[in-house]
């Protein structure tokens, strides 16, 4: 199934100092690559997210979101569709915030504060005070937000993108390199050659990552242990919990109840 290019919103005006768009992206929709006079934040309140900027590309969820200086060229897509929130940031008020595109955690209060802020934004309220200050406070937020080095890496495009995208969409397709190479017409050592070249990891370490990534939509989204541990192809629940904590430092369940209080922590 192909890609469908979604056209660039209308009436596009410089922030002052902040705007929110509130969009939805349908399943393989993406916007062509551009690049604004401007800072943006690139965030889903549901779904997930493919950004594509400086030759890197990668996936993220609720729990994260990408800052995009002024004038980074880049794409946002879904693979499955995501409710997008896009905060535009006027340059001069960036001050303090990262110079070059950055994959950060987003804490409960930030994410309502988004919300908020799109809220306001939809209403026209004319307490430009209040707005001020949800502003101000998103803008602390943002100043506070720790960096993921664990982001997901993702494909730009081509036959490793289509492969991404088939165990994005059944993470217990347990199919081996060799297998995989015969489906998207290349040999298993290639496959592994392209792979670690273009996305700095092996073929099964991003497979683990990606089902750690999985794991955490999955269980955001209300779906108990056993049956994220199901849909992810694990033999059994034990067996998840070990790959869990394993990379996370900390059991599911653990981890949910401290989603409550703190901002997302990084997958190792």
């Amino acid at each position: 199934m192909r890609w469908e290019t979604m056209a660039t919103p209308p009436g596009v005006r410089p922030p002052s100092p902040l705007t929110v768009r509130a969009q939805s992206i349908p399943p393989r929709h993406d916007f062509p690559e551009h690049a604004h006079a401007w800072h943006q934040v690139v965030y889903a309140i549901s779904g997930v997210l493919t950004v594509a900027v400086e030759a890197r590309s990668f996936a993220i969820s609720p729990e994260q979101a990408v800052w995009l200086p002024t004038g980074s060229r880049h794409r946002v897509g879904s693979l499955l569709g995501a409710e997008f929130r896009s905060l535009w940031i006027a340059d001069e008020a960036g001050t303090g915030l990262p110079a070059a595109p950055t994959v950060f955690g987003v804490s409960p209060l930030l994410q309502a504060l988004i919300v908020e802020a799109a809220e306001i934004e939809g209403r026209g309220d004319d307490d430009a005070r209040y707005a001020g200050r949800v502003t101000d406070l998103i803008l602390d937020q943002l100043r506070r937000a720790q960096p993921l080095p664990g982001a997901l890496p993702w494909p730009r495009e081509g036959p490793l993108a289509a492969l991404c995208q088939a165990l994005y969409a059944d993470p217990a397709d347990d199919r081996s390199t060799e297998e995989w190479g015969r489906e998207i017409g290349m040999s298993g050592r290639t496959l592994t050659r392209r792979f670690e070249a273009e996305l700095g990891m092996s073929l099964r370490s991003w497979r683990r990552r990606l089902r750690v990534f999985k794991a955490i939509e999955l269980l955001g989204g209300g779906l108990g242990v056993t049956q994220t541990a199901m849909e992810l192809g694990y033999g059994s629940t034990s067996a998840f919990i070990y790959a869990f904590r394993t990379d996370i430092g900390r059991s599911p369940q653990n981890y949910m109840r401290g989603q409550h209080g703190q901002g997302a922590r990084a997958i190792r």
